[in-house]
């Protein structure tokens, strides 16, 4: 996930916290170290076609889930606990891929840096690349739970339209479109190192699947989430394309929101109109 964040210090070195939320867990010494054996207490051992099958696919969404049953709220608050962690240990190595680069900096000095072995480094992180995309994590699913958590009535196809749009709107990092001196940063770490880039597709495989569970699954909501997914990111890297050159994300807004437009109508039509051979 692409964030805004605020500096903080692990065993005296420099990451990014996500916005609000403290480094290390709960047990008050902020330390990585400190927040693994507190989870480990307290968590037990997670090609375009055309618009006809794209509303197809929508046609089969189910209807929003119910609110959760509190047992349900208890769980989910564990899992945050646990997200946590991996998110102090991801910090604490982006902080050091942004000084000196991903390819410079070795898994061992990352797992001495947040106080923690190598075999407890990789029992959270199996590679060194999702140590740095560990925040595109609990993004995967988001366009299948706006699906999901669409306004009754509502179309998956306009739910996620609204929700980009939201997204523009609030200079979300995840639409390519924040200029925030640590997001561009950590963007150019992204985009500059191919192994990340690669293992991007992962994640974006992931969201792709899990979107088209949310439309009902098959090979027809497969086709609709995977249009919709690379819609979304080619909206984001153009964004992002044109405030790397030198834009401000105010000045970009403008024609991001008109190119967002203009892409979900193109999903809603696919590449020609009807009648047309």
């Amino acid at each position: 996930m692409l964030v805004t964040s605020t500096p903080a210090e692990v065993k005296g070195v420099r990451f990014m916290v996500m916005s609000g939320e403290k480094a290390g867990g709960g047990n008050g010494n902020g330390s990585v170290a400190g927040a693994v054996e507190e989870e480990r207490a307290g968590v037990s051992a997670s090609a375009q076609v055309p618009a006809s099958a794209l509303v197809r696919a929508s046609a089969q969404a189910p209807a929003p889930a119910p609110a959760p049953a509190p047992t349900q709220a208890r769980v989910s608050l564990r899992e945050r606990k646990k997200q946590l962690t991996y998110r102090a240990i991801s910090d604490a190595a982006v902080a050091m891929f942004l000084e000196r680069g991903f390819d410079k900096v070795s898994v061992a000095e990352v797992a001495a840096a947040a106080d923690i072995s190598k075999p407890t480094l990789f029992r959270y992180f199996p590679a060194k690349e999702d140590l740095a995309l560990h925040r595109f994590a609990d993004r995967e699913d988001e366009a299948a739970r706006v699906v999901g958590g669409r306004a009754p009535g509502a179309s998956p196809l306009e739910a996620l339209r609204r929700h980009f749009l939201a997204g523009l709107d609030r200079r979300d990092p995840a639409t390519g479109l924040c200029d925030a001196p640590q997001v561009l940063a950590f963007h150019r770490l992204l985009y500059g190192t191919p192994s990340l880039v690669a293992r991007l597709y992962a994640y974006q495989g992931r969201s792709e699947a899990a979107l088209a569970r949310a439309l009902g699954g098959g090979v027809t909501a497969r086709l609709a989430a995977g249009q919709v997914i690379a819609v979304l990111r080619i909206l984001a890297e153009e964004n992002w394309r044109r405030i790397d050159a030198g834009e401000s994300a105010d000045r970009v807004y403008a024609g991001a929101v008109q190119a967002a437009e203009e892409a979900f109508v193109q999903l809603r039509s696919g590449l020609e109109p009807e009648g047309r051979g």
